[in-house]
């Protein structure tokens, strides 16, 4: 009987760990949750298996701890999964962002990638480290994505809205792009379906919730794939949610992306967006073949089972030897914050007294 933890920041990562959860209960084993901030923690009210305390999380002694964020305690003795809160977005020009995605904490001990844009840079890294092992899973999130559906059938074409809650990348914070919004929605020629971030201010959020009528809904919700599929095409500016809307092969416009992509539609002004909403309702062949290029690197497996593959890599990793591995650095300055934020300094925290035998 393996003990499995989820552990969590923020509400987004729930639909990262149910499938996973799913997955683990079916196969009879047990799993608790576990969130380090008071966000993650009321999202997780619903569920009766959450552990609330750092020292709850240590006596129930797990095997595998599954990490939705980017550090989990190290004092925890058990086999730290990184399964990653999202896609690698590459939203900059700069390589900023490819750094903290691909950023090596020192915590984890095997790394689930999503597909080969991120296999290939992580087993670079771990042969370079010799601390870490690298398994391609797929990502959890996506699985009830699959089998993909074909266009709706709905009498309007359905546009789904998403946006960053970086206020210089964001498109909810363009008073323009909220006119043109108001403007084409009052057409009736589309129907909206509208996400915004959690960290969204919620003056902002109002703002776009006072566009609600027959042409235009808004979802206070962090499971975006049923709306995914309600969706024709995307509109969003640089949302690592576009990544996971690409999946279906649908196309995506963008608001002033900082990166001109070959298989998104970018605008940079808001005069621009509803003639790119015909083009990219059109599905332009060339479009889709470069969709479809980059989704072979990003995400290749659609078939629904990347849950099941995180599993069996975990468990296959506890289970094998692994005395080639280097031990892991010390970092004592990140091991001090994790401890701050969780409010756990104790002697026993600083050596390794929480530990158990494998079998």
């Amino acid at each position: 009987m393996y003990r499995f933890l989820i552990y969590i920041s923020y509400s987004y990562a729930l639909p990262i760990g149910n499938p996973l959860e799913k997955e683990i209960l079916k196969r009879k084993y047990d799993v608790k949750w576990f969130s380090d901030t008071n966000d993650g923690k009321h999202a997780l009210k619903s569920k009766d298996n959450v552990l609330n305390k750092i020292e709850d999380v240590i006596n129930y002694k797990p095997d595998i701890i599954l990490t939705a964020t980017d550090n989990v305690p190290d004092f925890i003795n058990a086999v730290k999964v990184q399964i990653f809160h999202g896609f690698f977005a590459e939203k900059r020009p700069t390589g900023n962002n490819k750094f903290k995605h691909f950023g090596i904490r020192g915590f984890f001990d095997l790394y689930c990638t999503q597909g080969p844009n991120t296999t290939g840079p992580f087993s670079q890294l771990a042969k370079k480290k010799k601390f870490f092992e690298v398994v391609e899973t797929g990502w959890s999130k996506v699985d009830s994505l699959f089998p993909l559906e074909s266009k709706s059938n709905d009498k309007l074409p359905n546009i789904f809205i998403a946006s960053t809650f970086t206020e210089r990348l964001s498109l909810a914070h363009n008073d323009a792009v909220f006119q043109e919004i108001k403007r084409i929605s009052k057409t009736g020629k589309y129907h909206f379906n509208m996400v915004l971030h959690p960290k969204i201010p919620i003056e902002i959020v109002n703002k776009w919730k006072s566009l609600s009528d027959a042409y235009f809904t808004f979802y206070n919700t962090t499971d975006l794939i049923p709306l995914f599929k309600k969706a024709d095409i995307m509109f969003a500016d640089t949302t690592s949610a576009i990544q996971e809307f690409l999946l279906q092969i649908k196309p995506v416009v963008t608001f002033n992306h900082t990166i001109e992509h070959d298989y998104l539609l970018n605008v940079k002004n808001a005069e621009m967006i509803e003639a790119t909403f015909d083009k990219a309702l059109t599905y332009p062949e060339s479009l889709l073949n470069y969709i479809k290029a980059y989704v072979s690197q990003l995400h290749p497996f659609n078939d629904g089972l990347s849950s099941k593959r995180v599993i069996d890599a975990a468990i296959d990793f506890l289970s094998k030897d692994k005395g080639h591995l280097k031990p892991k650095p010390f970092n004592l300055i990140r091991k001090y914050k994790i401890r701050k934020k969780l409010n756990y300094f104790t002697l026993k925290s600083y050596n390794k007294a929480y530990t158990k035998t494998k079998k």
